[in-house]
């Protein structure tokens, strides 16, 4: 992954450096987080956040080979 220094404004790291604590990720994490959420939201702009945010956890749930089958009935 290719990396490039940015500017930020100073509220929003400091912003990120508090929740990226309480959420176990670095600052440039949970920076990078808010803006793939960001992405996702602005591409479809019906869904609602927890659908965007349920659908990120079960991706990576998906990754880490933690499916269950799921039975209908």
């Amino acid at each position: 992954m290719a990396t490039a220094s940015i500017r930020l404004d100073e509220e929003l790291v400091e912003k990120a450096t508090i929740i990226g604590k309480a959420l176990h990720r670095t600052t440039p994490k949970q920076i990078e987080h808010w803006a793939k959420i960001g992405e996702i939201m602005e591409d479809n702009p019906d869904l609602p956040y927890e659908f965007v945010r349920q659908a990120i956890i079960s991706k990576a749930e998906k990754e880490a080979g933690k499916l269950e089958p799921y039975n209908f009935g």
